[in-house]
């Protein structure tokens, strides 16, 4: 297998291959190149979509959830102003390096659980090219638990396992974690995929509301409906979220979303707990395309 690299040592943006494979943590890690970005790759683990960077353009998010993430990191703090961010789950470090590249001179920290596949990533798609990002291969849970009181502006969680989110990130108890490690004006934001009825999304927002005064989630009109399953970002702060900026930027992007206050989403749903067994939905075989 060919790495595409070039004589500095950093990957061939435009030539060599268009694609790679690797055995990884949780399964079968492959890149391919786009034909039509010939410096973006799509990153799959287990034939799911999980990642898509341009190497050229850090501020081209080609999914459209990734595109309310980067929402979120536009709208929840003043632009262009430095964050510190930490990061539950990694990929291909594309909120990483979009905050990088719009926000100069933040702090980032990815805490990513399969340590093949940071090498890979760190080795094929210049990941030390990101200015100030530490990347350490952990768990997200226990890694949180060692952060430090109001040390960071946003929490991004991220993670995903089999297509599947890991239950112990989703609780009220490591949500107070979450909590515990911003800082009173901080944002925790966490992609999460649901279907039919959405039962464990309105949890997770339900569990949200009672930690943070302010939630919100975004979604496709068809995942709010039930229609289909697909993502939805949820975000929270203690302070003010900028709701009506973000409704009127996600219904006018290319994929249109709705925003809606998390109250309204969870409609009394319980909490999640560890003192219950959390299991994500399994989404279908269909829709393993992109989460």
């Amino acid at each position: 297998m060919g790495h595409g690299r070039s004589p500095r040592g950093r990957p061939n943006r435009r030539s060599g291959p268009e694609f790679a494979r690797a055995t990884v943590r949780f399964g079968e890690a492959e890149l391919s190149r786009d034909p039509d970005r010939p410096a973006a790759w799509l990153l799959s683990v287990n034939g799911v979509a999980q990642s898509y960077v341009d190497l050229d353009d850090p501020t081209h998010l080609e999914f459209d959830y990734v595109r309310r993430i980067g929402d979120v990191v536009d709208l929840a703090h003043p632009a262009g102003v430095p964050l510190d961010v930490l990061h539950i789950g990694g990929g291909a470090c594309t909120i990483p390096r979009y905050v990088a590249a719009t926000r100069r001179g933040s702090r980032q920290l990815v805490i990513e659980a399969d340590g093949p596949l940071v090498d890979l990533v760190r080795e094929q798609l210049d990941l030390r090219s990101v200015p100030q990002l530490k990347v350490r291969v952990g768990d997200g849970r226990q890694e949180t638990a060692t952060r430090r009181d109001d040390t960071a502006d946003l929490v991004v969680v991220d993670a995903f396992e089999s297509a599947l989110m890991p239950g112990p990130l989703a609780t009220l108890e490591y949500t107070r974690e979450v909590r515990r490690v911003l800082r009173p004006h901080g944002t925790y934001v966490a992609n999460l995929a649901d279907g039919g009825g959405l039962h464990f999304a309105r949890r997770f927002a339900a569990t949200l509301g009672e930690v943070f005064e302010h939630v919100l989630v975004m979604a496709e009109p068809g995942v709010f409906r039930g229609r289909r399953f697909g993502n939805l970002v949820a975000a929270a702060s203690g302070e003010d979220l900028p709701t009506a900026e973000l409704a009127r930027r996600t219904a006018g992007s290319a994929f249109p979303a709705r925003c809606v206050a998390g109250q309204e989403f969870a409609r009394n749903a319980k909490t999640l707990s560890d003192d219950e067994p959390v299991i994500p939905p399994q989404p279908p075989p269909d829709a393993l395309g992109r989460t």
